[in-house]
């Protein structure tokens, strides 16, 4: 598989080699959305939670008496069947979210998301970003020079220039490739990768 080089100004100079096994992988649709949803519910925290019956501010006075007043019977006002009472079968705040996915499917998973990037355009090789200050202004002018507005950029090294340069630019993520996740590179509209970023994306899921 050969992806395009990009310069400073967004423009393909060359290819480059990336490996079959990461970067030409078929596009298996179920998979993808498995690991995106288990990412996704991975990251839920289980803080939630309701009152049942017991637990909601009520009296234990009986309404009204059972029989004569033409009305269904009722015990007291925390009823699940009453405006205000308790839930029936309330959230509590222990509540487990997460879903396995084995190694296997997820180092599959993410793959089949880099080779329909590739297949896309949406992905393309650089061969390094960075920047001489750790001012986002500068950063920012760099993107846009290049025409990106909503990048993901995944280095093999990153240095604390680039690090503060990037993280007040809400469509702009940096990562090194064992941060990598499904969501991010479905989210983003472009993915850059460092030349020597594709080695170690060859060594985790390859």
């Amino acid at each position: 598989m050969q992806l395009e080089l990009l310069n400073e100004q967004g423009q393909a100079t060359s290819k480059v080699d990336a490996p079959d096994t990461v970067f030409a992988r078929d596009y298996n649709e179920a998979l993808v959305h498995q690991v995106v949803v288990a990412f996704q519910a991975n990251a839920r925290q289980g803080t939630r939670a309701q009152l049942d019956r017991a637990e909601v501010k009520h009296t234990t006075k009986k309404p009204w008496r059972q029989k004569g007043t033409g009305r269904a019977r009722a015990g007291m006002s925390s009823s699940p069947l009453w405006r205000g009472g308790g839930r029936i079968f309330p959230n509590s705040p222990d509540e487990n979210f997460t879903q396995k996915v084995n190694k296997k499917m997820y180092r599959a998973g993410m793959a089949a998301i880099f080779s329909q990037l590739a297949r896309e355009g949406r992905l393309a090789v650089v061969d390094s970003l960075t920047v001489d200050s750790p001012k986002t202004k500068q950063l920012a002018a760099k993107f846009k020079a290049m025409g990106l507005n909503s990048v993901l950029v995944i280095a093999d090294q990153i240095d604390d220039n680039l690090a503060l340069a990037s993280r007040n630019l809400s469509n702009v993520l940096v990562i090194e490739p064992r941060y990598a996740d499904p969501l991010s590179l479905v989210y983003f509209k472009k993915v850059l990768v460092t030349k020597a970023a594709i080695e170690q994306l060859k060594e985790m899921l390859g």
